[in-house]
C-alpha cells in the first residue's frame, strides 16, 4: 500500500459546516441528489484541499480527470494497486485466469453504489463496455486488444481479450476502468438526458462528488454506504489552483489541510513539519531522436550523454528534491533497484572537434511542470560546454505533443510516470521505445529491443517480468535514444494536525477514507 502520512501535533481548527447534499453541477447543468453521501453528520470534520490541476474533462471518467476523481476517492475499480504494482481487491474479492491468460474471472464482493444500487456483475459488464466505446479510448486500453465483459451470475464476472493478458487484473484498476452505476451512463431513468458519463453520486468510493463548479471548486460527501466503513472526514471541500504559489500560501495560512504537488520554489516557505517529500515512479528524462537529424549518429547521443550533469541539476533546479538516476526506474519502483542489468554496448562518444561540426541541436520541452524549462536551460549550458549549438523551443504541452512524436525535435525532455497505466512498466517501455509504441518520442526502433519488451510482456509470472523489464531496461538505455536526468520527489503539503494522507508514488491515491483531522 502507499505510504500512509502520520499525524503531527494537532492544532486548533473550527469546525465547518457542510454544504448541502442537493448542488447544482455547474459542468454538466444537473441537479443531483446525493443518494449516499454524508450531509456531515457522525463524527469527523471537513478536509480541505487544494488539487493543482481543474477538471479537463467535465469529471470524465476516460481522461486525466480520473485519476483526480481516483485521488479523491470517488471512484475504485475491480482491483487497486500494491506498492509493488501487483493487483489486490478493491471491488473483486478475488480472480483467477483461465483459457491461457485470455480470460479472467473476478468474484465480487457486496458493495454498493453512491446512488443506493446494488454492485452486481451486470453493472460492471456495463462499465467496462462503456470505457470499451468510449472517443478517445482511455489510454489504458491502447494495447490491450479488444476487451469483453460478461456477467457468469449476479456475483461473478469473465472479462476476456482477444490476446492473453496477464497484466488484465492490473489493468482493470485504472481510474479510467471505473465501475459505475447503470444511472451514471445517461440513460437510465433519473440520469443525465445528456447522454455523458455522470460519475457525481454513481460511484462507489468513500466519497461521493455532489458538486462541481467549473474549474474552480468541488464538492465531496461521506458515503455512508461504502463498503470499506464510514471515511473519517464528514467531507472534502475541493479548491483547483493551477498556481503553485497560491497552493502553498494557502497551507501556509492555514486556508487549506493538503496542498498538492507544492513546487520546489515554494517548499521554502512551508515549516518543515508540512513538507512531504515522496519518492515517484516519475523519471525526467532526455529524448533524443534516433529517427532524423544530427542525434541519428549514435556517437553523438553519446556526447551528449556524457555532458549531462544531473547531481547540478538537482542541487540548482529542484534544491534537493530528487534523486540521481539510476535508470529508467526510479526509488518509486521499489523491486527495481536490486533487479537491475549493467548497460553494455553503448557507443563511444564524438570527440569534441566532431560535436563541433554537428548542426544545431533543438532541445524541447514544456511549461506545464515549472522546473522543466529550468532544466532545459541549465542542459543547453552544459551541451554548449560540450561544443554543441543548442536554441530552445519551451511551449504548453498540448502545443508540443504532436511536434514531439512526428519528430520534429532533436531532443525533448519530459516527466513520465513509468507505471501511469497498468501499475507495471512493460506498457511504458512498449509504448515509448518499441517499433510500434504510441509514444515513442524517441523514434526508437530497435530490434534487440523490442524483442526484449516482447519477452517481457509474454511474461505471466510477476517475479520473473520484472527481471525480464530490467533486462529490456538495460537494453533501451544501451541505444541512448533516453537518457534519464532524474527521478523526482513530489512535494505534498500538509496541515501538521491531518492524519491519512496518502503518499502514493503512483499518483492515485491522496485523500482516503483514513484521512481526517485529529
Amino acid at each position: 500500500m502507499p505510504q500512509i502520512r502520520r499525524a503531527r501535533p494537532a492544532g486548533a481548527f473550527r469546525a465547518r459546516s457542510a454544504p448541502a447534499a442537493v448542488a447544482l453541477l455547474t459542468t454538466g447543468a444537473l441537479t443531483l441528489t446525493a443518494c449516499g453521501g454524508g450531509s456531515g453528520g457522525g463524527s469527523g470534520e471537513r478536509l480541505r484541499v487544494s488539487m493543482a490541476f481543474p477538471p479537463a474533462q467535465s469529471m470524465s471518467p476516460y481522461g486525466d480527470d480520473a485519476v483526480l476523481l481516483s485521488r479523491l476517492s470517488v471512484i475504485e475499480g475491480l482491483t487497486k494497486l500494491g506498492t509493488s504494482g501487483e493487483a489486490e481487491p478493491a471491488l473483486a474479492t478475488s480472480w483467477k485466469p483461465s483459457d491461457g491468460g485470455r480470460t479472467w474471472t473476478f468474484q465480487l464482493r457486496k458493495a454498493r453504489f453512491q446512488d443506493g444500487r446494488k454492485v452486481t456483475a451486470d453493472a460492471v459488464v456495463r462499465s467496462i463496455e462503456e470505457a470499451t466505446k468510449a472517443s478517445p479510448e482511455p489510454r489504458v486500453l491502447s494495447d490491450a486488444g479488444e476487451l469483453k465483459a460478461k456477467a457468469k451470475d449476479a456475483d461473478t464476472v469473465a472479462v476476456t481479450s482477444s490476446e492473453p493478458d496477464t497484466l488484465l487484473p492490473q489493468r482493470l484498476a485504472n481510474p479510467s476502468l471505473a465501475v459505475l452505476s447503470p444511472e451514471a451512463y445517461g440513460r437510465g431513468e433519473g440520469a443525465d438526458k445528456g447522454g455523458k458519463v455522470t460519475v457525481a453520486g454513481h460511484a462507489t468510493g468513500p466519497f461521493t462528488l455532489t458538486e462541481v463548479d467549473g474549474a474552480v471548486s468541488a464538492t465531496l460527501e461521506r458515503n455512508d454506504d461504502y463498503w470499506g466503513g464510514k471515511a473519517k472526514a464528514a467531507g472534502v471541500d475541493v479548491t483547483f489552483t493551477a498556481n503553485g504559489t497560491t497552493r502553498a500560501n494557502a497551507l501556509r495560512s492555514g486556508s487549506t489541510d493538503i496542498a498538492e504537488y507544492v513546487p520546489v520554489s515554494q517548499a521554502s516557505v512551508l515549516k518543515k513539519s508540512q513538507i512531504e517529500a515522496v519518492p515517484t515512479a516519475r523519471t525526467n528524462s532526455l529524448y533524443m531522436n534516433t529517427g532524423r537529424g544530427p542525434l541519428k549518429d549514435p556517437r553523438l547521443r553519446a556526447a551528449v550523454r556524457s555532458a549531462i550533469d544531473s547531481k547540478a541539476l538537482i542541487k540548482s533546479v529542484y534544491e534537493g528534491y530528487a534523486d540521481e538516476p539510476e535508470g529508467l526506474l526510479g526509488p518509486g519502483v521499489k523491486w527495481a533497484d536490486e533487479l537491475r542489468v549493467p548497460v553494455k554496448g553503448r557507443a563511444k562518444p564524438a570527440t569534441k572537434a566532431q560535436v563541433k561540426k554537428a548542426p544545431t541541436l533543438t532541445l524541447a520541452t514544456y511549461t506545464n511542470r515549472p522546473e522543466l524549462p529550468e532544466v532545459v536551460t541549465a542542459l543547453q549550458q552544459q551541451f554548449e560546454q560540450a561544443g554543441f549549438r543548442v536554441k530552445q523551443v519551451v511551449r504548453d504541452y498540448a502545443r508540443m505533443e504532436a511536434d514531439a512524436l512526428a519528430g520534429k525535435y532533436d531532443i525533448f525532455v519530459q516527466a513520465r510516470n513509468t507505471l501511469l497505466d497498468t501499475g507495471d512498466p512493460v506498457s511504458y517501455l512498449e509504448s515509448d521505445f518499441t517499433c510500434k509504441g504510441s509514444f515513442n518520442m524517441s523514434q526508437l526502433c530497435d530490434k534487440a529491443v523490442d524483442k526484449a519488451v516482447d519477452k517481457a510482456a509474454g511474461t505471466g509470472s510477476t517475479a520473473e517480468r520484472q527481471r525480464a523489464e530490467l533486462a529490456a531496461e538495460a537494453k533501451i538505455l544501451r541505444t541512448d535514444a533516453v537518457v534519464p536526468l532524474l527521478h523526482e520527489r513530489f512535494i505534498q503539503g500538509v496541515a501538521d494536525d491531518i492524519e491519512g494522507v496518502s503518499l502514493d508514488p503512483m499518483e492515485r491515491t491522496l485523500v482516503t477514507a483514513d484521512t481526517h483531522r485529529e
